[in-house]
């Protein structure tokens, strides 16, 4: 229930974040490269908070290198595809093609030994059965679908090597710095070499500083959702509760068309959040 929790907060601070950094990218305030260097760089400072001042052990072992340096490389190309799929797509279609995660790490987890309950299993099931009436209507719009596909489906291979990670060999707070200090270069080299734009700069206009520190406040409780529930459970919750902040956002924010449909297909997924906090 705590990581459910945990997990409902953090995807409204990411819809925020990914909001304005959509909007910034089409209106060409900034780079797609800086957009993925604004989501990283206060989850850093969070990060480094929770270990210099609150204490949280900082603990990673040399044995984790295998599965710790497959997961870096991939999340690399994770953050870079996503970042472009979000821009590319609707809202409400990026967060419902996502959903396809959900089985697959359902799949992972059992196979893991990992168990769930009938109504969490049940939850899943609804969830991802929303999918199908996704691919099938017309009413939902498939541009960028390509990359939201790949990004789902690698979705399951990351947070996979999360969760044996954080649950075998380091830390939460190890595992997650060390992998969005990563990226926040990875992005930052990118934005400054290929776009010729200073990350930084962004940081002192308070539209993309908001940007920033909210995607920082809903990475760090989305990093400890994990520690609470399955890989499985969690994602299907933080793709669940994507689709609803994403489906407000997009019909008040961007104005996207049919809300009612998504509406309905948002319903059918909340209803899977309850079995999976059942």
């Amino acid at each position: 229930m705590i990581g459910v929790i945990f997990t409902s907060i953090s995807t409204f601070f990411q819809e925020i974040s990914v909001s304005i950094g959509k909007d910034g990218v089409t209106r060409r305030l900034q780079g797609v490269y800086t957009m993925g260097f604004l989501n990283s760089f206060w989850t850093i400072l969070i990060f480094a908070f929770l270990i210099t001042v609150v204490g949280q052990k900082f603990i990673f072992s040399l044995a984790s290198l295998p599965t710790f340096s497959l997961r870096m490389f991939l999340e690399i190309l994770q953050a870079d595809v996503s970042v472009r799929a979000a821009v590319a797509a609707d809202r409400s279609t990026y967060s419902f093609i996502r959903i396809i995660t959900i089985p697959l790490l359902l799949s992972i987890d059992l196979f893991l030994g990992y168990r769930i309950s009938s109504s969490q299993f049940a939850g899943i099931f609804l969830i991802a059965l929303t999918l199908a009436f996704v691919f099938m209507s017309r009413g939902v719009s498939k541009v960028g679908i390509k990359l939201i596909l790949f990004t789902a489906m690698n979705a399951a291979i990351t947070l996979s090597l999360f969760k044996y990670d954080i649950t075998h060999f380091n830390s939460v707070v190890a595992e997650q710095s060390i992998m969005y200090f990563v990226l926040l270069l990875y992005f930052f080299l990118s934005a400054y070499f290929r776009t010729g734009e200073n990350p930084l700069l962004f940081l002192k206009k308070p539209r993309f500083f908001l940007q920033s520190s909210s995607n920082g406040a809903g990475s760090i409780l989305q990093s400890f959702a994990y520690s609470f529930a399955p890989a499985s459970v969690i994602i299907a919750a933080e793709r669940s509760t994507a689709v609803l902040w994403s489906t407000l956002s997009g019909n008040l924010y961007f104005g996207e068309k049919n809300f009612w449909l998504k509406a309905g297909l948002m319903s059918m997924i909340i209803a899977g959040i309850i079995l999976l906090a059942w």
